[in-house]
């Protein structure tokens, strides 16, 4: 039996006592933020995040937010990790900004690349095409068991044209740039004196200080009958009614932040993380018995549902995340996507640690 398999093993087992604990008893511990100011005012579009203790992931609990099971079963077991404080972007990169990236360097993206031979030996050529995946509603109610039903392969989608060649994005600057995919993100933070953030960091600054609660911003899905992110509302996938506003991606900042000034950090647009993805990483740092300092993820990705895939963390969930199938807008959950594809719900935003001098894009 190979070590890779012996862990995902592991991983459900150590699931499977956390559910054995009970409804009466809890895997987080508070939260220890650290207590030292930031060292510099924050970079402009930036908060600062003060670093800390905390426990990282989700509990089984939370599997009773969603219809479909499994939504928190590689985001067990909650463990404890530790950060460093850092900057973190209020919002989401948006299309301005990804656009004043685009003009000083003309960069082209994945999704505006048409895929190679090599790439694709036995790929007909008239498939090796530029594009990219765009979500599309389905005309009745189906069965949530095959995701093809709703993604299609659109030539000529890519960031400027979100759904198609149809589409564009004038009027839609303070947009979340989306079809991004992860070297695409890590392109634009290398050239804005930043990077993306661990998944670690991403928790930390998502939970705001808190610990334990199921969203960003507490422990009801609409305090008040308030929303409080932009999910998906009504059948999914046919129709997402807006309920919460928008029926579809939303401009950043049209609801209120986080503990700590983030914006959209649950819902809208998936953020890539930096760590590679494997369904047994908490485990694997759960067995180590030990506080896990600044951790920067697995050294290689191993996802057994599709092994020849490089996949990194999504985090935050989107505007299609629904109670219906996908509730990974829950603050502990985890997404996953190979590192070359992009798609109109993904997105991302910076960190800039904090011994990093602050500098303008060039």
């Amino acid at each position: 039996m190979n070590t890779s398999l012996l862990l995902v093993l592991a991983t459900l087992f150590l699931t499977s006592a956390a559910r054995a604990e009970g409804p009466a008893r809890t895997p987080f511990q508070p939260t220890i933020p650290n207590t030292k100011p930031a060292p510099s005012p924050p970079p402009q579009g930036m908060v600062w995040i003060p670093g800390g203790e905390f426990s990282m992931g989700s509990d089984a609990k939370d599997e009773s937010l969603c219809e479909q099971p499994g939504v928190t079963r590689d985001a067990q077991p909650v463990h404890r990790v530790y950060v460093d404080g850092f900057f973190m972007d209020q919002t989401e990169v948006t299309n301005e900004a990804f656009a004043a990236f685009v003009a000083a360097t003309g960069y082209r993206t994945i999704a505006e690349i048409a895929p190679t031979k090599e790439e694709f030996p036995t790929a007909p050529p008239e498939n090796l095409v530029a594009g990219s995946t765009v979500f599309t509603p389905t005309e009745k109610p189906v069965k949530l068991d095959n995701y093809f039903q709703w993604w299609r392969y659109e030539v000529g989608a890519d960031w400027r044209h979100p759904e198609g060649p149809q589409s564009d994005i004038k009027g839609r600057e303070k947009f979340p740039v989306v079809q991004i995919a992860y070297p695409d993100a890590a392109a634009y933070a290398k050239w804005a004196g930043k990077r993306l953030p661990t998944e670690a960091e991403w928790e930390f600054a998502a939970r705001g200080g808190t610990a334990g609660l199921p969203y960003s911003w507490g422990s009801e899905l609409k305090p008040g009958g308030k929303w409080m992110a932009n999910i998906y509302e009504g059948s999914f996938p046919v129709k997402d009614s807006g309920e919460d506003g928008f029926p579809g991606l939303a401009p950043v900042s049209q609801f209120p932040p986080n503990a700590y000034g983030l914006f959209d950090i649950s819902g809208n647009a998936w953020e890539w993380v930096s760590d590679w993805y494997r369904p047994d990483t908490y485990a694997r740092r759960k067995l180590l018995g030990t506080i896990e300092r600044n951790p920067q993820g697995p050294k290689a990705p191993y996802d057994p549902a599709e092994p020849s895939e490089k996949k990194r963390v999504h985090r935050g969930g989107s505007f299609l995340c629904s109670a219906q199938y996908c509730t990974r807008y829950l603050v502990g959950t985890r997404g996953k996507g190979e590192e070359k594809t992009a798609s109109n719900h993904v997105g991302f935003r910076c960190v800039k640690p904090a011994d990093v001098p602050a500098t303008p894009p060039r």
